[in-house]
């Protein structure tokens, strides 16, 4: 086992072995092996945001072995999906990529401002599957988040039992942020120390812009001078938010985008210290060649092969 991978275990202390191997199959699968870097292929867009609106695109998108074939072919570290699509293809693909099933989700048939997303599976679902690790989804900001941060509190504390990572997807939402403040710095940067706090070992995060959406908040980033100009000095920010660096925090791809804008978002995250991306419709969306050749350009960025 690598030096950097060890020096992270230490990070969860309070695991058992099964949590910490778990951890290690994740950080030593695919082309970052050993390099303590994340490429996560995560495919929850056919609930979140519909079929035609995910996989039309690429139509090959609509079957759900596409996706892990996509993430073992690649070199991802992990592949995470709702119950249904793991379900479709988990003996087929057994033991050739770790696999994270994404435990609560949202749709968008109802334009909610706070969201409450609904538990669609269960720490026993992700054991049946052999999954190294359960997603759950929380949105800080929402009229709901207590509820959000209870569910998460009882599913972590199953999750650890029975050996598993856990993995949190924080994203601020809800009638008391702005469109602009849900990427905002200090937003970000708190999302990402509640889903620490939540005992999440992987967390992730969109990027953060250099917009200040709390008042007091903006009052200490002005008095601290706390760098925040630059996409890197603002990834580091959000690492140092989450335990001085001691938890893993990867970024989210988000919506389709130019080749040129990720790379150089891969690069603000290498620079800044963060972990890795979890990169869905920016690979998917596209011809399985294209796809191979974007992930593992944005994987060579991280190993430092691509500057």
């Amino acid at each position: 086992m690598g030096d950097r991978i060890q020096d992270i275990l230490n990070w969860y202390g309070s695991d058992n072995a099964g949590t910490k191997a778990n951890l290690v199959r994740m950080l030593r699968s695919g082309k970052l092996a050993g390099t303590g870097r994340l490429v996560i292929l995560p495919v929850d867009q056919g609930f979140e945001h519909g079929p035609a609106r995910s996989f039309a695109p690429n139509p090959l998108g609509y079957n759900p072995h596409y996706h892990f074939q996509l993430a073992i072919d690649a070199g991802c570290n992990a592949y995470a999906a709702p119950l249904g699509f793991l379900e479709a293809g988990a003996s087929h693909f057994a033991g050739q990529i770790p696999l994270i099933l994404k435990l609560n989700n949202h749709d968008v048939l109802h334009d909610d401002k706070d969201p409450l997303p609904s538990v669609t599976g269960s720490v026993k679902d992700a054991l049946r599957l052999g999954c190294s690790a359960v997603g759950f989804t929380i949105y800080p900001g929402s009229a709901h988040c207590n509820a959000m941060y209870e569910q998460l509190r009882a599913i972590a504390e199953e999750a650890k039992e029975n050996g598993l990572a856990v993995v949190v997807w924080s994203y601020p939402r809800g009638a008391a942020l702005s469109k602009e403040g849900e990427t905002a710095i200090d937003v970000v940067a708190y999302a990402a120390q509640i889903a620490a706090q939540l005992g999440a070992h992987i967390i992730k995060v969109k990027l953060p812009t250099a917009h200040l959406e709390q008042a007091a908040a903006k009052k200490v980033y002005e008095s601290a001078q706390i760098p925040i100009r630059t996409l890197a000095e603002r990834v580091k920010h959000v690492v140092q938010g989450s335990f001085d660096g001691r938890r893993i925090v990867i970024f989210s791809g988000g919506a389709k985008s130019e080749d040129k804008n990720i790379f150089e978002e891969a690069r603000a995250i290498r620079d800044g210290g963060g972990f890795g991306s979890i990169i869905g419709r920016n690979s998917f969306q596209r011809s399985k060649a294209e796809a191979v050749k974007f992930l593992q350009t944005v994987m060579g960025i991280y190993a430092g092969e691509i500057q």
